[in-house]
């Protein structure tokens, strides 16, 4: 194990390890624009959502390492207090990325960056025609995290309105993750994807009350087969089921024995079968 104190690393290198561990960010693509009305277009990965009611997001530009001084988009916001979010999916992230260069006050990014400015509704930066969700905000405070070079600066965004495009939406109405593909960053040049088998679904807790891992049969919670993910979805059931009927094959790798019942589970497991791992993990038990 490395352990390092933050204080004895240069910043660069402090930021090296932080955005490599905290990592995949999700990307706030914000549109800003200044009292005269110049527009400023600019990526930042330091962003979340933090409330839903009222519905608040937040992004964090930093000041800038190399001298210290400010973006662009905070300026802007100290003189017109809106911004449009925009969230970055796969098709356009190599454009967002070209609008994350340190470009001249007064540029505008949308023009560097290719993209199609489309007048807001309730705020005056444009958003992101391209983009297939955007927020219309109003900023409620920003808070100040320090005055040195690499320090952030905490922008909560109140949502006014939210723009969805139809095409990644379910037939629900409901945002379907592989439709919207988004993109994230992580550290250095890296980014991924949200798609494929890196979307994967996890029962939420709070819809029961599971058994918990300490409530696990001892030769289950000391399988040298199952992993830590494995008896996770093996402890979140409410209940350990009754023994139940097995298969043929499922007899077969009883009479072979513990690692070969668990590789079985293991196997029920990765495809979402819990009830037919447990079923032959309790066999004969």
């Amino acid at each position: 194990m490395i352990t390092i104190n933050p204080k004895d690393l240069a910043v660069p290198k402090l930021q090296a390890y932080l955005q490599s561990a905290v990592s995949p960010r999700p990307i706030a693509f914000v549109s800003s624009i200044d009292k005269v009305g110049n527009v400023n277009l600019s990526p930042f990965s330091f962003f979340n959502m933090f409330s839903m009611n009222p519905p608040i997001l937040v992004f964090s530009p930093s000041r800038r390492v190399r001298d210290n001084s400010e973006k662009h988009t905070l300026e802007n916001i100290r003189e017109v207090d809106e911004v449009v979010i925009n969230i970055v999916n796969y098709s356009m992230v190599q454009q967002t990325s070209l609008a994350s260069c340190d470009f001249p006050k007064g540029v505008n990014e949308f023009v560097k960056s290719g993209f199609t400015p489309e007048v807001s509704q309730l705020v005056k930066p444009p958003r992101v025609k391209e983009s297939p969700v955007a927020f219309e905000c109003k900023v409620k405070q920003v808070i100040s995290l320090g005055d040195q070079g690499g320090a952030g600066n905490l922008v909560l965004c109140e949502v006014l309105l939210m723009h969805i495009r139809e095409e990644v939406v379910d037939e629900n109405g409901i945002i379907d993750p592989y439709k919207i593909d988004t993109v994230a960053r992580m550290g250095q040049n890296y980014y991924c994807r949200a798609q494929g088998d890196s979307i994967f679904v996890v029962p939420k807790p709070n819809e029961k009350i599971g058994i918990g891992y300490d409530k696990l049969p001892e030769h289950i919670r000391n399988s040298k087969i199952l992993t830590g993910n494995d008896l996770g979805m093996l402890a979140n059931v409410e209940n350990i089921p009754a023994s139940a009927e097995v298969t043929a094959e499922e007899k077969s790798a009883l009479q072979k024995g513990d690692s070969a019942l668990h590789t079985l589970a293991q196997n029920y497991l990765k495809s979402g079968k819990v009830a037919d791992a447990w079923r032959i993990l309790m066999a004969g038990r």
